[in-house]
């Protein structure tokens, strides 16, 4: 059976969405949170199920007294998404359910970053998964300033300038596609299905090649036309730290990213490492290694105090490829936030989350999905 979104009305979406990021959830508890009549909970969710979008959960949770509720839940095989990280080197994919569960992975090395040849790649690899899956829709995160209705505005790493990499997508799968920045995918997947669930207010830095910031506040991301060009990169962290590529001293591109310090390291040790050397020397306790990450630690630790400090978060999530940076420096990172946190303040409560290729894919898988739902309930 071909399976569609059915929500027919704004209730029936809200409560759909409800379910979907916070289920399962029982009616009253669904009733209590939007507001709604008993009876109209009722109506809703009837229809819902009947369309196969949600489902009472079989096993029944009592309470303390009265009649058992039955849970509802949605129905995560009802609906698969596509969604495709694009870096200068590959295509990194991961096919998600109406969870965000990842299904399947999929790797396809680039020869080009032509367009044409990138958009060829994408149709090849979306015929790969529909082969096992039916895909409803196709997201895109991509390093740069993506414009609302999917063009790439500019991309240095790709050499991209104005391409609506959406509607070729669209026209080369005959999917719905969706293309957002990479790291407003990754805030995405981790309000949504990660960390950041049940958090109104929190904030994420990835670091990696790049160091990125991502923030919601009352219950929504914040961006404007600039979020894609990586502002927090620049932010001034050490006075007397390295100098970055546009000639700023101890920014944040300069202290947190892995080609940054790996560079050091190798300075350090006097032979090229890799992102993977640094880590392994790091743990046998190299002392060399281990100054240079403490003082990146501290860099960071600094970042999280001063983003703290801005924008209020319940939660401060760490993520990207240099994840490590922040397990292997716990020590620095806190005395880098004492730097610049009131001591009268409250704690910061800080997570660490993944940072490999699928996390970054299934963000995008995540903005294939609320692209689906947002078309099919307008």
């Amino acid at each position: 059976m071909v399976m569609t979104w059915q929500p027919k009305d704004e209730l029936a979406s809200a409560v759909a969405l409800e379910v979907l990021i916070h289920g399962p959830l029982g009616r009253a508890e669904l009733a209590r949170r939007l507001g709604l009549a008993p009876a109209t909970l009722t109506r809703i969710s009837t229809e819902l199920i009947a369309s196969g979008l949600l489902a009472e959960v079989p096993e029944a949770t009592q309470r303390t007294s009265g009649r058992p509720t039955i849970p509802l839940d949605v129905v995560p095989s009802s609906h698969y998404f596509l969604g495709i990280k694009l870096t200068d080197s590959a295509l990194d994919a991961t096919v998600i359910d109406l969870k965000a569960t990842p299904r399947d992975s999929y790797r396809v090395p680039l020869d080009s970053l032509t367009p044409i040849r990138v958009i060829r790649a994408i149709a090849d690899l979306a015929h790969r998964a529909r082969s096992a899956y039916r895909i409803d829709a196709i997201g895109i995160a991509v390093g740069g300033i993506v414009n609302a209705d999917g063009t790439v505005e500019s991309a240095p790493f790709l050499k991209w300038h104005d391409v609506p990499l959406a509607s070729l997508v669209s026209e080369a799968t005959r999917l719905p596609a969706f293309v957002a920045n990479d790291l407003s995918a990754y805030t995405q997947i981790q309000h949504w299905f990660g960390s950041g669930t049940g958090h109104s207010n929190f904030a994420v830095i990835t670091v990696g090649v790049g160091v990125g910031y991502g923030c919601v506040a009352n219950g929504a991301r914040l961006e404007n036309e600039d979020s894609g060009i990586g502002l927090v990169g620049h932010w001034p962290l050490d006075p007397l730290g390295p100098i970055c590529s546009q000639g700023h001293r101890g920014c944040a591109e300069a202290m947190l990213t892995t080609p940054a310090i790996c560079r050091d390291a190798s300075a350090a040790v006097g032979r090229p490492l890799e992102w993977n050397d640094v880590i392994t020397l790091a743990s046998e306790k190299h002392p060399a290694v281990e100054a240079i990450l403490a003082a990146s630690g501290r860099a960071l630790g600094r970042l999280i105090g001063l983003v703290a400090s801005l924008t209020a978060p319940e939660l401060v999530i760490i993520g990207g490829e240099g994840v490590a940076l922040a397990s292997l420096s716990g020590d620095a990172v806190r005395e880098g936030i004492g730097e610049v946190r009131d001591p009268r303040a409250t704690s910061i409560r800080v997570t660490l989350s993944d940072g490999s290729n699928e996390a970054w894919s299934r963000g995008a898988g995540v903005i294939a999905l609320q692209g689906y739902i947002a078309a099919r309930a307008a």
